[in-house]
Protein backbone atom coordinates (compact mmCIF):
# COMPACT_ATOMS: atom_id res chain seq x y z
CA UNK A 1 0.00 0.00 0.00
CA UNK A 2 1.57 3.66 -1.24
CA UNK A 3 -0.19 6.39 -0.47
CA UNK A 4 0.01 10.22 1.27
CA UNK A 5 -3.09 10.18 3.18
CA UNK A 6 -5.72 7.79 3.69
CA UNK A 7 -9.36 9.76 5.01
CA UNK A 8 -11.89 8.39 6.98
CA UNK A 9 -15.46 10.17 6.81
CA UNK A 10 -17.78 10.35 9.88
CA UNK A 11 -20.61 12.12 11.23
CA UNK A 12 -19.20 13.44 13.65
CA UNK A 13 -15.89 15.34 15.00
CA UNK A 14 -13.15 13.11 16.94
CA UNK A 15 -14.12 15.03 20.24
CA UNK A 16 -12.50 15.28 23.13
CA UNK A 17 -15.40 13.64 24.84
CA UNK A 18 -18.82 12.35 23.74
CA UNK A 19 -20.54 15.91 23.24
CA UNK A 20 -23.67 14.48 24.40
CA UNK A 21 -22.31 13.60 27.66
CA UNK A 22 -19.51 16.79 28.70
CA UNK A 23 -21.87 19.20 26.30
CA UNK A 24 -21.11 20.44 22.54
CA UNK A 25 -19.33 24.16 23.74
CA UNK A 26 -16.64 22.10 26.22
CA UNK A 27 -15.41 19.81 24.01
CA UNK A 28 -13.25 20.37 21.03
CA UNK A 29 -11.61 18.41 18.10
CA UNK A 30 -8.45 16.72 18.59
CA UNK A 31 -6.26 17.89 16.11
CA UNK A 32 -3.39 15.32 16.53
CA UNK A 33 -2.64 12.24 18.49
CA UNK A 34 -1.08 8.52 17.38
CA UNK A 35 -2.08 4.93 16.84
CA UNK A 36 -1.93 3.82 19.73
CA UNK A 37 -4.30 6.28 21.03
CA UNK A 38 -6.32 5.15 18.13
CA UNK A 39 -6.14 1.26 19.23
CA UNK A 40 -7.32 2.56 22.83
CA UNK A 41 -10.23 4.12 21.45
CA UNK A 42 -11.07 1.12 19.28
CA UNK A 43 -10.93 -1.27 22.45
CA UNK A 44 -13.22 1.20 24.06
CA UNK A 45 -15.53 -0.39 20.83
CA UNK A 46 -15.58 3.56 19.82
CA UNK A 47 -16.87 4.14 16.41
CA UNK A 48 -14.04 6.31 15.37
CA UNK A 49 -11.59 4.12 13.89
CA UNK A 50 -11.62 0.56 13.04
CA UNK A 51 -8.41 -1.83 14.37
CA UNK A 52 -8.03 -3.40 11.22
CA UNK A 53 -7.83 -0.18 9.29
CA UNK A 54 -5.65 1.33 11.86
CA UNK A 55 -3.02 -1.42 11.97
CA UNK A 56 -2.78 -1.62 8.16
CA UNK A 57 -2.40 2.14 8.30
CA UNK A 58 -0.10 2.00 10.98
CA UNK A 59 2.34 -0.68 9.32
CA UNK A 60 2.44 0.94 6.10
CA UNK A 61 3.13 4.81 7.61
CA UNK A 62 0.38 5.90 6.16
CA UNK A 63 -1.64 9.18 8.12
CA UNK A 64 -5.10 8.65 9.02
CA UNK A 65 -7.43 11.85 8.79
CA UNK A 66 -10.96 11.75 10.44
CA UNK A 67 -12.82 14.27 9.14
CA UNK A 68 -16.91 15.15 9.53
CA UNK A 69 -18.63 15.11 6.29
CA UNK A 70 -21.29 17.82 7.60
CA UNK A 71 -17.74 20.87 8.59
CA UNK A 72 -15.69 19.77 5.31
CA UNK A 73 -13.94 23.11 5.81
CA UNK A 74 -12.44 21.44 9.24
CA UNK A 75 -8.80 19.71 8.71
CA UNK A 76 -10.40 16.93 11.62
CA UNK A 77 -8.30 14.87 13.71
CA UNK A 78 -4.73 13.48 12.03
CA UNK A 79 -3.46 10.38 13.35
CA UNK A 80 0.26 9.30 12.60
CA UNK A 81 2.67 6.92 13.71
CA UNK A 82 4.95 9.09 15.73
CA UNK A 83 3.16 11.79 16.85
CA UNK A 84 3.85 12.64 20.54
CA UNK A 85 2.93 15.35 22.31
CA UNK A 86 4.87 18.36 23.01
CA UNK A 87 3.81 18.29 26.82
CA UNK A 88 1.91 15.56 29.70
CA UNK A 89 -1.69 15.60 29.03
CA UNK A 90 -5.09 14.42 28.06
CA UNK A 91 -6.37 14.27 24.45
CA UNK A 92 -9.30 12.16 25.21
CA UNK A 93 -12.24 11.21 27.34
CA UNK A 94 -14.07 8.32 26.32
CA UNK A 95 -15.24 5.01 27.90
CA UNK A 96 -17.38 2.02 28.02
CA UNK A 97 -20.90 1.24 29.70
CA UNK A 98 -22.48 -1.60 30.46
CA UNK A 99 -19.15 -3.94 31.91
CA UNK A 100 -19.05 -6.70 33.69
CA UNK A 101 -16.37 -7.31 36.57
CA UNK A 102 -16.25 -10.71 37.71
CA UNK A 103 -14.26 -11.17 40.90
CA UNK A 104 -12.49 -14.80 41.26
CA UNK A 105 -11.78 -15.66 44.59
CA UNK A 106 -9.74 -18.69 45.15
CA UNK A 107 -7.67 -19.09 48.74
CA UNK A 108 -5.59 -21.80 46.51
CA UNK A 109 -4.53 -20.07 43.52
CA UNK A 110 -1.45 -18.16 45.15
CA UNK A 111 2.01 -19.36 44.29
CA UNK A 112 0.29 -21.35 41.62
CA UNK A 113 1.57 -20.92 37.98
CA UNK A 114 -0.97 -19.94 34.93
CA UNK A 115 -3.77 -20.11 37.16
CA UNK A 116 -5.47 -17.84 35.49
CA UNK A 117 -5.14 -19.88 32.10
CA UNK A 118 -7.61 -21.91 32.60
CA UNK A 119 -10.24 -19.43 33.96
CA UNK A 120 -9.33 -17.86 30.48
CA UNK A 121 -9.84 -20.67 28.75
CA UNK A 122 -13.58 -21.00 30.44
CA UNK A 123 -13.98 -17.44 29.14
CA UNK A 124 -13.09 -18.31 25.82
CA UNK A 125 -15.32 -21.06 25.41
CA UNK A 126 -18.06 -18.50 26.39
CA UNK A 127 -17.02 -16.23 23.72
CA UNK A 128 -16.78 -13.15 25.86
CA UNK A 129 -14.85 -10.38 25.59
CA UNK A 130 -11.90 -9.66 28.18
CA UNK A 131 -11.52 -5.91 28.32
CA UNK A 132 -8.82 -6.13 30.90
CA UNK A 133 -7.98 -7.81 33.85
CA UNK A 134 -6.23 -7.00 37.50
CA UNK A 135 -5.24 -9.56 39.97
CA UNK A 136 -3.69 -10.30 43.32
CA UNK A 137 -2.78 -13.24 45.27
CA UNK A 138 -5.53 -14.88 45.29
CA UNK A 139 -8.29 -12.60 43.54
CA UNK A 140 -8.68 -12.14 39.81
CA UNK A 141 -11.32 -9.83 38.12
CA UNK A 142 -12.10 -9.82 34.45
CA UNK A 143 -13.77 -6.86 33.44
CA UNK A 144 -16.24 -8.66 30.55
CA UNK A 145 -17.85 -6.63 27.44
CA UNK A 146 -20.99 -9.54 27.27
CA UNK A 147 -24.79 -9.55 27.82
CA UNK A 148 -25.87 -10.16 31.01
CA UNK A 149 -27.19 -13.67 29.86
CA UNK A 150 -23.75 -14.46 28.69
CA UNK A 151 -22.17 -13.58 32.03
CA UNK A 152 -24.54 -15.85 33.89
CA UNK A 153 -23.59 -18.73 31.63
CA UNK A 154 -20.06 -17.90 32.34
CA UNK A 155 -20.20 -17.62 36.28
CA UNK A 156 -22.36 -21.45 36.09
CA UNK A 157 -19.13 -22.45 33.87
CA UNK A 158 -16.88 -21.44 36.26
CA UNK A 159 -18.58 -22.33 39.20
CA UNK A 160 -18.56 -25.87 37.57
CA UNK A 161 -14.74 -25.82 36.92
CA UNK A 162 -14.08 -24.53 40.17
CA UNK A 163 -15.85 -25.48 42.59
CA UNK A 164 -14.16 -23.95 45.37
CA UNK A 165 -14.07 -20.78 44.40
CA UNK A 166 -16.28 -17.66 45.28
CA UNK A 167 -17.35 -16.13 42.04
CA UNK A 168 -19.34 -12.39 42.09
CA UNK A 169 -20.13 -9.94 39.65
CA UNK A 170 -20.98 -6.32 39.27
CA UNK A 171 -22.31 -4.00 36.60
CA UNK A 172 -19.54 -1.02 36.24
CA UNK A 173 -18.68 1.67 33.71
CA UNK A 174 -15.15 2.13 32.36
CA UNK A 175 -13.59 5.54 31.99
CA UNK A 176 -10.47 6.09 30.54
CA UNK A 177 -8.32 9.09 29.94
CA UNK A 178 -5.89 9.21 26.64
CA UNK A 179 -3.46 10.65 25.48
CA UNK A 180 -0.01 10.14 23.41
CA UNK A 181 2.14 11.61 26.31
CA UNK A 182 0.36 10.30 29.38
CA UNK A 183 2.82 10.89 31.73
CA UNK A 184 1.86 10.72 35.23
CA UNK A 185 3.54 13.57 36.57
CA UNK A 186 0.54 14.04 38.93
CA UNK A 187 -1.82 13.02 36.67
CA UNK A 188 -2.88 10.44 37.78
CA UNK A 189 -3.62 12.02 41.32
CA UNK A 190 -4.79 15.46 39.40
CA UNK A 191 -8.10 12.64 37.76
CA UNK A 192 -8.32 10.98 40.79
CA UNK A 193 -9.19 13.98 43.08
CA UNK A 194 -11.38 14.94 39.96
CA UNK A 195 -13.48 12.25 40.91
CA UNK A 196 -13.19 12.59 44.36
CA UNK A 197 -14.53 16.16 44.39
CA UNK A 198 -16.97 14.89 42.43
CA UNK A 199 -18.83 12.47 44.94
CA UNK A 200 -17.54 9.55 42.76
CA UNK A 201 -16.27 6.62 44.14
CA UNK A 202 -13.30 4.85 42.39
CA UNK A 203 -14.16 0.89 42.24
CA UNK A 204 -10.17 0.14 40.92
CA UNK A 205 -7.89 2.03 38.67
CA UNK A 206 -5.68 0.72 35.68
CA UNK A 207 -2.38 2.06 34.27
CA UNK A 208 0.39 0.68 32.76
CA UNK A 209 3.98 2.18 31.88
CA UNK A 210 2.83 2.77 28.20
CA UNK A 211 1.63 6.27 29.73
CA UNK A 212 -0.93 6.36 27.10
CA UNK A 213 -3.91 5.95 29.09
CA UNK A 214 -5.66 5.81 32.64
CA UNK A 215 -8.67 3.47 33.19
CA UNK A 216 -11.23 4.63 36.36
CA UNK A 217 -13.68 1.70 37.24
CA UNK A 218 -16.50 3.33 38.64
CA UNK A 219 -20.54 2.20 39.07
CA UNK A 220 -22.56 2.33 35.83
CA UNK A 221 -24.61 4.87 37.49
CA UNK A 222 -21.74 7.51 37.72
CA UNK A 223 -20.85 6.85 33.79
CA UNK A 224 -21.46 10.50 32.55
CA UNK A 225 -20.55 12.23 36.13
CA UNK A 226 -17.06 10.33 35.98
CA UNK A 227 -16.56 11.58 32.11
CA UNK A 228 -17.47 15.16 32.62
CA UNK A 229 -15.49 15.32 35.82
CA UNK A 230 -12.45 13.86 34.10
CA UNK A 231 -13.06 15.98 30.96
CA UNK A 232 -13.40 19.05 33.23
CA UNK A 233 -9.77 18.94 35.40
CA UNK A 234 -7.78 17.21 32.44
CA UNK A 235 -8.56 18.64 29.29
CA UNK A 236 -10.93 22.03 29.61
CA UNK A 237 -8.28 23.25 32.99
CA UNK A 238 -5.08 21.51 31.59
CA UNK A 239 -4.01 24.03 29.42
CA UNK A 240 -4.08 26.64 32.58
CA UNK A 241 -2.17 24.13 34.31
CA UNK A 242 0.66 22.99 31.88
CA UNK A 243 0.50 27.05 30.91
CA UNK A 244 1.70 27.56 34.92
CA UNK A 245 4.53 25.14 34.90
CA UNK A 246 5.95 24.91 31.57
CA UNK A 247 7.01 27.60 29.13
CA UNK A 248 4.45 28.41 26.01
CA UNK A 249 4.76 25.96 23.24
CA UNK A 250 3.53 26.17 19.61
CA UNK A 251 0.61 23.99 19.40
CA UNK A 252 0.71 21.61 16.92
CA UNK A 253 -3.31 21.50 15.11
CA UNK A 254 -4.17 19.79 12.09
CA UNK A 255 -4.36 22.09 9.20
CA UNK A 256 -7.77 23.65 8.33
CA UNK A 257 -7.33 24.06 4.95
CA UNK A 258 -9.99 21.64 2.59
CA UNK A 259 -9.18 18.53 0.97
CA UNK A 260 -10.56 15.86 -0.58
CA UNK A 261 -13.43 14.05 0.75
CA UNK A 262 -14.75 11.59 -2.14
CA UNK A 263 -11.96 8.99 -2.18
CA UNK A 264 -10.65 6.91 0.76
CA UNK A 265 -6.98 7.41 0.18
CA UNK A 266 -5.17 10.83 -1.31
CA UNK A 267 -2.12 9.66 -3.34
Amino acid sequence: MSAFEAIIQKEFHLSTADPKIVGINRVHVVGRTNYEVANQLSNLQLEAIHSVVSKELRRANIPLRVKNTFDPQNGGTLITRDYVSDSPQAEIIAGLRGVHALEFFEPEMVGVANYDAAILKTLKRQDVRVFMKASNANTITHYLAATPDAIALVVKALQGDFPMANIATRKVGIVSAIGSALNPQGITAIAAQALADACIEVLGVHQLMSNVDIIFIVDELYFDDAVRALHGTLIEDSRLRVAAKRSPRVARAAPTNPVQHVGELRR
